[in-house]
């Protein structure tokens, strides 16, 4: 088994190391650093603005490419946290509390140092976990029928659910949406159009990229005008990046932890990178001196950096190995495999070794790339923060817009694209989180088309889904998460919990 591994990291490498992917790896993690560092245009926007792109690229380097610009925004975002008090990516707010402290003590060198060495670390290692989990992983999965393959994506629904933030009714019913968005369109079995309302350009379905570029690309623009521009940036130049070896041991076993909490919660539905740099600093703030943090303390920049890292590479676990996306970016990079004709799940390992391998092979350069570029770059991330938002989001606009029409050159498409940026700005306001609904999108024609396939194979048996095994345990485990997050006691701890 050991040597099986080698031998498929030597094949991932083998491509990763092509002249064609490390560009795009390149390219990948450049530009998750630089939207890190801007703040307000996260990953999430960035991949879903890109999607058209992938259509004219090699699957391998669309995959590549994008997994870089996720992991890489992790590295950006400490940057801003660091030096602007604003973080440039979500899990980078937690590394707010301390690390703009840290700037404001004329230790912003170190803050930064720190951040980019316990992000590496966390990478490598995570990358490590991918390498040795994902292939037993997919082992199972291969033997899992449609009985067992719907009961866990209904499990994941309802993990996504339970850990989005915000009202749980609000969240269930934005998934309950996002599956009947998914249903749009011809019905694959019988031929019939279903929910099209009379109008020709819905029969093939309401395409991934423009729901993703409408709710996620088009609302982040809006909601960025609303704000304010007022930044203060603290440290014009930073001096002095290598941290003292009294910083190096301090942050040394907070790194471990975040590396080992981040791997962890990444493969959990709805987890990643931003559940896992909270729970992180949590974990620092009851083992250390509470009244420590806050006040420029190594440790909380440490922990949440590890984390987020860690959780964000993690997170492709289940998305490579069972074609479940444990948070929407992941959701985002199932769309781009479709896009280019792979069907995720556990026959990608079997059928396209190259391109998972690949990948994995990958993610260890582009974290040695993070590293050689970040700190001696940092001068000119803080150039980049001074550009006024005004210049930014037109330029992101007319980029949305030319990426959604390319897709099939229909008017009808930019329409339907605003429209779902409205929807989107809407519930953002009504504090509807919109990523239950891209994974609800994603999972549910691959939902439908799983129950269709177990009631053929028991002849109408609806009881299938519960006295198989495997898929019995999983709808359990589902309804009893479920059950135990609409329990009033532990209701209030998760309310409590996401708004602290």
């Amino acid at each position: 088994m050991d040597f099986a591994i080698f031998h498929n990291l030597a094949l991932g490498f083998s491509v990763a190391l092509t002249l064609q992917n490390l560009m795009y790896c390149f390219f990948g993690v450049l530009l998750g650093t630089l939207i890190g560092v801007l703040p307000g245009i996260g990953p999430l926007a960035t991949i879903a603005m890109l999607l058209p792109i992938t259509f004219t690229l090699p699957p391998i380097a669309a995959l590549i490419m994008l997994a870089g610009i996720y992991y890489g925004a992790q590295y950006g975002g400490s940057t801003t946290a660091i030096l602007v008090n604003i973080p440039g990516e979500s899990s980078s707010v937690i590394t707010c509390l301390d690390g703009y402290q840290m700037a404001r003590q004329g230790r912003a060198g170190p803050a930064l140092a720190i951040a980019a060495i316990g992000s590496f670390f966390a990478g490598s290692v995570a990358t490590v976990v991918i390498a040795l989990f994902a292939p037993p992983l997919a082992e199972v999965a291969l033997k899992f029928g449609p009985a067992e393959y719907f009961s866990l994506m209904v499990l994941g629904l309802v993990g996504a659910t339970v850990l989005a933030s915000g009202s749980l009714i609000k969240a269930i019913a934005m998934t309950i949406l996002g599956l009947l968005l998914g249903v749009v369109g011809t019905d694959v079995n019988s031929g019939v159009a279903r929910f099209t309302f009379g109008i020709p350009e819905l029969y093939d379905g309401i395409g991934f990229i423009i729901i993703a570029m409408g709710l996620f690309g088009f609302t982040e623009i809006v909601l960025n005008l609303e704000q304010g521009e007022a930044r203060e940036v603290f440290v014009k130049k930073v001096t002095n990046i290598m941290p003292t070896w009294k910083d190096i041991k301090d942050s040394a076993g907070a790194i471990m932890r975040g590396t080992a909490i981040g791997s962890v919660l990444g493969i959990l539905p709805g987890g990643g990178a931003l559940l896992s740099s909270f729970a992180a600093y949590t974990v620092e703030k009851k083992i250390g001196d509470p009244s420590n943090f806050g006040k420029g303390e190594i440790r909380g920049v440490a922990a949440p950096e590890s984390a987020n890292n860690a959780g964000a590479q993690t997170s492709f676990i289940p998305m490579l190995t069972l074609g479940i996306p444990s948070n929407v970016v992941m959701a985002l990079m199932i769309g781009a495999m479709m896009i280019q004709g792979i069907a995720p799940g556990p026959q990608v390992m079997t059928e396209k070794p190259e391109l998972f391998w690949g990948l994995i092979a990958s993610m260890w350069i582009g974290n040695l790339m993070l590293v050689i570029l970040n700190l001696p770059l940092i001068g000119i991330w803080v150039k980049l923060l001074s550009i006024p938002y005004r210049l930014l989001y037109p330029s992101i606009l007319l980029f949305c817009g030319v990426g959604v029409y390319s897709i099939s050159n229909q008017p009808f498409d930019m329409m339907l694209a605003a429209l779902f940026g409205v929807l989107g700005y809407v519930f953002i306001k009504l504090e509807c989180e919109p990523a239950p609904l891209i994974l609800g999108f994603i999972l549910g024609p691959m939902m439908e088309e799983n129950l269709r396939r177990a009631m053929l194979l028991s002849r109408g048996d609806a009881t299938v889904f519960f006295t198989k095994p495997i898929s019995g345990a999983l709808l359990a485990v589902a309804i009893l998460l479920l059950l135990v997050t609409l329990a009033p006691a532990v209701r209030k701890t998760r309310d409590s919990a996401f708004q602290e």
